[in-house]
Parts: structure tokens; sequence; C-alpha cells
């Protein structure tokens, strides 16, 4: 019988204080805490699952507010997400509700967060995100980003940059969000990483990869979370991998 099998760890890194990361696997979340070892969970294929992180924009106020907030919305609502417009439709709420958390509550205004994922169907994957945080695919032809950085250009001579042109709240005022929404096929065997920029801004793509065809569920997100560490840990690390087995 098909499965999914989900690995997820969060960590606050080496240089920030504490976590403003959070995760939702199914109707599990982690909010802005940090995870002891890699945490592995089996689903039965069927019933819409909702894998995500949410990185709280750091530099502005309560983060880990927002990002917590997104999540339990996505873990409430996930069971329903059976295609791209339910998608579409929950992000939108999720962006009015952290503008309408920040309203209610001066010390709030201008919080925001990323949001990144992936719902998979009984016969296809829904990926999205607002931001930069990351999905990528892995199958027997490497690895390749599906998601869509909201991101300018990097300056010249570095490979990557903190600044992000759409999240989930993160203004004074109400702005809409047009999300990065994707549908494709994933079969036995295949995976997905789901992931902040504390992974992916410190570990270049290629090195991702390798690690991930020697390795895979547990040791594959212990040693990714190795490899940013040693890079020096700059920002909080969260991610998921996703499996389908059978």
């Amino acid at each position: 019988m098909p499965y999914v099998a989900v690995t997820a760890l969060s960590d606050v890194g080496l240089i920030r204080d504490h976590n403003e990361d959070s995760l939702v696997v199914g109707p599990w979340t982690l909010c802005g805490t940090v995870t002891e070892n890699p945490q592995t969970l089996l689903f039965p294929m069927g019933t819409p699952l909702v894998v995500a992180v949410a990185d709280g924009l750091g530099g502005q106020p309560a983060g880990e507010v927002a990002s917590g907030l997104v999540v339990r919305h996505l873990a409430s609502l996930g069971p329903s997400l059976e295609d791209e417009e339910a998608v579409r439709e929950i992000l939108a709420l999720c962006n009015q509700s952290v503008y309408a958390a920040a309203d209610r509550d001066p010390a709030l205004v201008t919080m925001g967060t990323t949001v990144a994922g992936a719902v998979v169907l009984e016969k296809s994957l829904v990926t999205f995100n607002v931001g930069d945080s990351k999905v990528y695919g892995m199958a027997d032809e490497g690895l390749r980003q599906v998601s869509v950085d909201d991101s300018p250009p990097p300056p010249p001579g570095r490979r990557t940059t903190s600044a992000v042109t759409q999240t989930l709240g993160g203004g004074p005022v109400f702005t809409a969000v047009t999300p990065h929404v994707a549908v494709s096929a994933m079969s036995a065997g295949d995976r997905c990483l789901v992931c902040t920029d504390g992974l992916t801004d410190p570990v270049p793509d290629d090195e991702v990869e390798s690690l991930l065809r020697v390795h895979d569920d547990g040791r594959a997100a212990f040693e990714l979370w190795k490899a940013a560490m040693e890079a020096g840990g700059p920002d909080n690390i969260t991610l998921a991998l996703v499996r389908i087995g059978e």
C-alpha cells in the first residue's frame, strides 16, 4: 500500500538567539521551537497531506507569531486542500490572518513570514510558496527547484540575497499576494524537500543534491542540518523531506 514518509527538523542555528521558523506536517505543527532529532512520520496515501515551512521575517517584530499562525491554519485546513485553487485560497486566507492579527496588537505591526510547501494528493503533488523558502523535487535525474523565489537578483559576487519581494503580512497596510502554485506528478521513490533559507543560503544546491543521493529520511535530514551548521549556521534551519513509499 502506498504511503508518505515525512522527516522533519527545526533548529535555531549558530547565530540567532531564537527560532522564528515554524513547520507543519499534516496535523502536526512545530512553532518557534526546535527538535532534538529528525522526526519521521508515516501517513497513508489518500487524504490531502500538507507539509510546509514558514520563516518569520527577521528584523521585524514577532516573526515566530506570524509563522506559527500560518502553519496552524495549514494544519487545520490541510485535509481540504484537494486542488490548486484550494491552495491559492488558503494562502490568501493566511495573508489576511497575519495582517488581521497585527491590526489587533500594535506590537505586531509589520510582522510577516514566508511560506513554502507541498500538498501530497493521491495522484499528484501541489507545490506552493510565497517568499524565498524553497521546495525541491528529487528524482533519478537529480535535484530541481520547483518553487519560485520572491527575491531580487543577488548583489554581484554573491550567490544569495536576504531581501524578499513578497511575503504573508510584513507591511504596515494590507497587501495581497500572488502565490506560486504548481501541480506535478510524484511516483513511488520520488522525494520532495521543503526548507527555509537557513539551509539553502549556506549550503549550495549541488551539495544538497549530493547528500540526497546518498542518504534518505532521518539520515538525510541530519546530514543536511549538519552541512548548514558546518557552513556557519547563520540562520534558523527548518526542513521537511517527503518520500513516497510503497
